[in-house]
């Protein structure tokens, strides 16, 4: 999985702030050239040692009936801050074995931040263990967030639990790339993160990198949370009541 982000990393440093070919899957969603590069060296990558595993992914049709270990990747979340030669992207890869995330690896490759983690054996930043954080009351917190790409056309878009937060929180960050801001929650640099109608390649390493890190994963109900279904909420547990309650004032 290491070598898979590292491979991807190489393509995208290669080509940011260089000419590469973008197109659109709708009005603001994005795909580049680099997406589609990246993600046919991480399958090439893993189908060399595991030929039956099956593999999900954002830039490819997907089928999701396989019993084999699953891989879950994002060739380069954070397209759209790509595109612009803004320097917050990564690649995201997930290996979910009988339903269960078990190792997860996202890779910053501009930061040169390696996140990893592994299930009941902690997450780490370029190989030093990491920890959320401990802030305990929400007014003293940072959040992020994201929004959908319909956000124009749907009413279920997150403005309204951005404004409320914006008055309860210290400050709110829309960076663009959730899988770098769970990964953000795991190390302590983001209190609590909150989005709706994600992909599984979004959440699925990062998820398990903030529980390793000691945070709580859940979504808006406060249950347990799934990769294919549910929105998300991920914090350092200690402000996790305070970021439901909120989320579910209008429920």
């Amino acid at each position: 999985m290491i070598r898979c982000a590292l491979e991807s990393g190489k393509i995208q440093r290669r080509y940011y702030q260089k000419r590469f070919g973008i197109r659109h899957k709708g009005d603001i969603n994005l795909v580049t050239d680099v997406d589609i590069a990246c993600e046919t060296r991480i399958i090439e990558l893993i189908r060399e040692r595991f030929p039956v595993d099956e593999i999900i992914s954002e830039e490819k049709t997907n089928r999701y009936d396989g019993n084999a270990g699953r891989w879950i990747v994002d060739p380069l979340d954070g397209t759209t801050n790509y595109a612009h030669g803004y320097p917050f992207f990564c690649t995201s890869i997930a290996y979910e074995e009988s339903g269960i995330i078990r190792y997860g690896v996202v890779y910053n490759p501009i930061f040169k931040e390696l996140f990893v983690c592994l299930k009941g054996e902690g997450a780490y930043l370029n190989n030093k263990r990491i920890s959320v954080s401990n802030v305990r009351i929400l007014k003293d917190s940072l959040l992020s967030t994201g929004f959908p790409y319909d956000l124009p056309t749907t009413k279920n878009n997150n403005i309204n639990h951005f404004i409320k937060f914006l008055y309860k929180a210290q400050a709110i960050r829309r960076d663009g790339s959730a899988a770098l801001n769970l990964s953000y929650v795991a190390c302590g640099r983001f209190d609590g993160f909150w989005e709706m109608r994600l992909n599984p390649w979004d959440t699925a390493a990062g998820c398990l990198m903030v529980e390793e890190a000691g945070g709580t994963i859940t979504n808006f109900s406060g249950t347990e949370f799934n990769i294919y279904k549910d929105d998300i909420v991920a914090s350092n547990g200690n402000i996790h009541a305070a970021l439901l309650d909120v989320l579910q004032e209008d429920i």
